[in-house]
């Protein structure tokens, strides 16, 4: 397996070469340069078994070729999710008649961001010690992956991790998930900006190539492959559990930065049959607005009760782009720096059109996301986040087969932000006992300003990475 960048002027890499760099050299995003196939025999071979014998099974393709010899890989996988509090790790419950909703916030972090990331960090400690190399992640986080990319890698010698999260942007419950950490290898850094300009900040850091190297930068954002790889796992599982291959099924996606619906899209095009995939926005609708309209156009990014979806640069956008331009690597750096220039792109019809046959978008505002929470919980008893309601909203609203199962997805647990759910059911729902004590954890704070000068500065003072000036 060779995984290529989308802009196309970067080296092709195997999966250690993709996990360790993240962002491509040439500012794209890599991409297997085929697509797996899951057959009809292979997805009911399925049925039945637990959710590490699927993921091993799922990802195994993906790293043919490298180093990561098969047997160690599924040590790892299983490894991972072991920590996980429900033994499904992720459960499906039925809404109504045909309307399921998959709790994705069972791990360490109560986030969907911990099935990824709970199995990335393993691999980084297993690849780095092989080789006997350090490095230094960066990334930004709108929430819920700055909690869980440091809860995977807290305290591991080969790394040190330094995250960027949108200053007073971020629930309370987020930043204490970061901030509370005293681990000598963890840094956050309250960033004095909206979450697109932290991501910006990451992305000109690793753009520096003198200072990705001196530094040994690598990502654990959706930018990374090995997330996006680890995230269609839950697709598949889903899917299998509800009838696949027997059966198409739909989902409804709440997602900011697209990497989690990518995964779903990457799913069918390795075979599950998926009919429809639904994109929920909040008030931050660029990606709604897109499959409205055939146009990316950039806003101000506005806070909402939602705080991981408040993005208007969505940056794994670009892998499906990428498709849509025909994996033309030059069209599409073309295409982003206009999108960059202009701030807006404007899609021609038959690339839209393609993207339209599997994707619909949907936005729900602050008082609209209130609304859902409270009527799901007097309808089934169930406490939504309001991401969640985005999901199930959109999964209401904009499904196109009644007659098709859809899945909506619940991306983070409803204690990560109590304030919007009991302002919606009159109920605070409490955090899970080994996290009670949360709001009294001494907290460590870096408030900086939005300067990449500055951000370089104080982790360059910080990592243990210190290559040749």
């Amino acid at each position: 397996m060779r995984y290529i960048s989308t802009r196309g002027a970067a080296p092709a890499l195997d999966f250690e070469g993709v996990l360790l760099a993240g962002l491509a050299r040439d500012g794209g995003l890599y991409v297997p340069e085929s697509w797996p196939r899951l057959t009809a025999d292979d997805l009911s071979a399925m049925a039945g078994q637990s959710y590490a014998e699927i993921a091993t099974r799922v990802m195994t393709p993906f790293i043919v070729g490298g180093r990561l010899d098969s047997r160690e890989f599924a040590a790892l996988v299983a490894d991972a999710y072991r920590s996980f509090d429900h033994s499904a790790v992720a459960p499906l419950k039925q809404l109504d008649a045909n309307l399921w909703l998959l709790e994705l916030f069972h791990g360490p972090t109560l986030a969907f961001k911990d099935v990824a990331l709970q199995l990335l960090g393993r691999l980084f400690d297993h690849v780095l010690a092989r080789r006997g190399e350090r490095v230094t992640i960066v990334g930004a986080t709108s929430g819920d992956t700055g909690s869980a990319a440091i809860e995977a890698c807290r305290d591991r010698g080969a790394i040190d991790i330094f995250i960027l999260y949108p200053h007073n942007r971020v629930s309370e419950v987020q930043r204490r998930q970061m901030t509370t950490v005293a681990a000598v290898n963890v840094h956050t850094i309250a960033m004095e900006g909206s979450f697109d300009d932290c991501q910006d900040l990451v992305k000109a850091m690793f753009n520096d190539l003198a200072f990705r190297d001196r530094h040994g930068l690598s990502a654990v954002n959706s930018i990374n492959w090995a997330r996006i790889m680890a995230q269609i796992v839950y697709y598949v599982a889903a899917a299998v559990v509800l009838g696949a291959p027997r059966r198409a099924i739909s989902f409804a996606v709440p997602t900011g930065n697209f990497g989690n619906v990518y995964a779903a899209y990457a799913a069918r095009a390795m075979g599950l049959p998926i009919g429809q995939l639904v994109v929920g926005s909040n008030r931050n609708d660029i990606l709604a607005r897109f499959f409205d309209s055939a146009e990316l156009k950039m806003a101000a990014v506005e806070p909402s009760l939602s705080p991981s979806m408040d993005i208007q640069v969505s940056s794994n956008f670009e892998r499906l782009i990428f498709d849509l331009y025909d994996r033309d690597g030059r069209a599409v750096a073309a295409a982003m720096e206009e999108f960059r220039r202009s701030r807006r792109l404007l899609v021609d019809a038959p690339r839209w059109q393609r993207a339209r046959e599997i994707f619909d978008g949907d936005r729900l505002d602050d008082a609209g996301t209130k609304s859902w929470i409270g009527d799901i919980h007097k309808a089934t008893g169930e406490m939504i986040d309001p991401h969640g309601a985005v999901g199930i909203a959109a999964a209401k609203r904009r499904r196109r087969d009644h007659a098709t199962p859809m899945v909506a997805l619940a991306t983070a647990h409803p204690a990560k932000f109590p304030d919007a759910v009991e302002a919606a059911t009159g109920i605070r729902p409490a955090l899970p006992a080994r996290l009670a004590d949360l709001g009294r954890r001494p907290e460590r704070v870096n408030v900086l300003p939005n300067d990449l000068a500055q951000v370089q500065a104080f982790i360059a003072a910080r990592t243990r990475v210190r290559g040749a000036a």
